[in-house]
C-alpha cells in the first residue's frame, strides 16, 4: 500500500515539470475550506476548447542515477528517496478518478537503474492502466532519454502526450551541466514520434495512434548564459521539424547549490515574455529575427509585439479597413481572433473606433497604429507612444485578472492574445 510520505515525496518531486500546465499556485487550505493548491500531486492543463482538467502529477521514482547540475533530484542531492510500483500507480490513478478528484495522469520519473529498466516500468504501468484497468482518461508520459526506441513506441501507443524535455537549449549547456545528456538522445526520439504521428495520420490510422495529443518539452531559462534569441531559436526549429504542441518555460530557480550555476533567481518575466514571443511565432507569422533586438534579448519594457512595431514605425499607421490579415495581426492590441473579426466585419460596413472597441481590441494600444476611415487618434511623437505603451503594459500587470472585465485584459490573459 502507498504511504502518505512516499506519495508527498514523489509529487513534490514532480512539480519541476512544467511540460504540462501547472497550477503553480502556493494558496494553502485554511479552516474548513475547499481545495489546497499548494499541495503537490494535482497540476491543471486545458484542452483546446477552453476546459480545465486536473491530473495527477507524479514521478514513479526520483532515485536518479545521473548527476545534473541543476536537478533537485540528482545523484548527489541530498534529499529524502522513494520509489513506487507500476500497480501502485494504478491504483492510485482509478481511485482519484472514482473519486473525481482528477481526470487524467501526468507520469515522469527520474531514471533509475538503467534508462531502459526505468522506461519498462513506465510502460508497464501505462499497459495496465490502459488494458487490465480500462482507463481512458488522459495519459502524459515523460520519454526517458537513450531508452530503446521499441519501448518508446510501445508507450507512444498507450498515451495520449509523451514529452522529452530538452532542458537547456544548447549542446554546450548539456555538456556542462548535464553532461549524461546528449542533443541526440532527446532529438531523436521527438522525431521517431513525429514521423510515426504523420504516418498514422496520412494513413487515417484511429486504433492505437501513435500520441494522439501530440509531444510537448521543456527549457530550463537562465540556468546557462544562452540569450532569448538562441533560445527562441531552437523553439522555432522544434515547432518547425518536430511539429510540437508546446515549448514550456521554467524560470531557473537555484534550489540546488552549484558553482557551475547562478546564485539567484531568474525571475518569472523573461520567462512571460518567451511565452509572448512563443505567441507571435506560433500564431502571428513573426520570425525569430523580427521579434529580439539587437542583443539578442527581448524588451523587459514592452512586449515583443509593441518592441517589434516601436522598432518599425515607418510601417504604421495602418488602416483598418484595407489592411491585410498578415499586416493587422502585427498591431500591438489586435490579437488573432480580433483580426479575423475585422475581417469578416468590414465585408459589410465600414469599422470605427467604437467597432473596434466593441470588438475588444486594446486601443491604448492600438490607437498609436492604425486609422478608421483615415482617423488617426494616436500620438505622433514616438517619445509619447513609448510612455503611452509602457503605462498601458504596467497597468495591466497590476489589474486583477476578472472573467466579465469589460476590457481585454482578461481576454488576453487567457488567450495569449498581444
Amino acid at each position: 500500500m502507498l504511504d502518505a510520505d512516499r506519495l508527498e515525496i514523489l509529487t513534490e518531486s514532480a512539480k519541476y515539470d512544467v511540460s504540462c500546465s501547472s497550477s503553480g499556485s502556493n494558496r494553502v487550505n485554511g479552516n474548513r475550506g475547499l481545495g489546497n493548491a499548494s499541495v503537490g500531486g494535482i497540476c491543471h492543463s486545458f484542452t483546446p476548447d477552453g476546459r480545465c482538467i486536473s491530473l495527477l502529477k507524479i514521478l514513479m521514482s526520483n532515485e536518479c542515477i545521473y548527476d545534473c547540475e541543476y536537478c533537485p533530484n540528482r545523484k548527489s542531492a541530498d534529499v529524502r528517496r522513494a520509489r513506487i510500483s507500476p500497480d501502485e500507480i494504478c491504483e492510485l490513478v482509478i481511485n482519484f478518478y472514482r473519486r473525481n478528484y482528477i481526470e487524467g495522469l501526468f507520469l515522469s520519473s527520474a531514471v533509475f537503474e538503467t534508462p531502459n529498466r526505468t522506461m519498462e516500468l513506465l510502460c508497464e504501468t501505462v499497459t495496465k492502466l490502459r488494458k487490465v484497468y480500462n482507463f481512458n482518461g488522459y495519459i502524459h508520459l515523460k520519454g526517458i532519454p537513450h531508452a530503446d526506441e521499441e519501448l518508446t513506441f510501445k508507450a507512444a501507443r498507450l498515451a495520449d502526450r509523451m514529452s522529452y524535455n530538452i532542458e537547456l537549449p544548447s549542446e554546450q549547456s548539456l555538456k556542462l551541466l548535464a553532461p549524461q545528456k546528449t542533443k541526440q538522445s532527446l532529438l531523436l526520439p521527438m522525431k521517431s514520434l513525429r514521423d510515426a504521428m504523420i504516418y498514422d495520420r496520412e494513413n487515417k490510422i484511429k486504433i492505437n495512434r501513435v500520441l494522439p495529443a501530440g509531444q510537448t518539452t521543456q527549457m530550463i531559462i537562465g540556468a546557462s548564459p544562452e540569450s532569448d534569441g538562441q533560445i527562441l531559436k531552437l523553439t522555432e526549429a522544434l515547432y518547425r521539424n518536430m511539429g510540437l504542441k508546446r515549448v514550456y518555460y521554467s524560470s531557473y530557480i537555484p534550489v540546488v547549490k552549484s558553482n557551475k550555476l547562478p546564485d539567484t533567481a531568474t525571475g518569472l518575466l523573461r520567462e512571460h515574455r518567451l511565452y509572448q514571443a512563443d505567441w507571435l511565432i506560433r500564431y502571428y507569422g513573426f520570425d525569430v529575427d523580427e521579434i529580439v533586438g539587437e542583443d539578442e534579448n527581448l524588451s523587459s519594457e514592452y512586449d515583443p509585439k509593441c518592441a517589434w512595431a516601436l522598432r518599425n514605425m515607418q510601417l504604421f499607421p495602418v488602416e483598418v479597413n484595407t489592411a491585410p490579415l498578415s499586416t493587422l495581426l502585427r498591431v500591438p492590441g489586435i490579437g488573432a481572433k480580433s483580426a479575423y473579426k475585422i475581417i469578416e466585419t468590414r465585408k459589410f460596413c465600414k469599422i470605427d473606433f467604437d467597432n473596434l472597441a466593441k470588438m475588444r481590441i486594446v486601443l491604448k494600444r492600438a490607437k498609436h497604429f492604425i486609422t478608421c476611415n483615415g482617423k488617426f487618434y494616436g500620438s505622433e511623437s514616438l517619445s509619447q507612444v513609448k510612455t503611452s505603451l509602457l503605462l498601458a503594459g504596467r497597468s495591466e500587470v497590476t489589474e486583477q485578472l476578472n472573467m466579465f472585465s469589460e476590457t481585454s485584459t482578461a481576454l488576453s490573459a487567457l488567450t495569449g492574445e498581444i
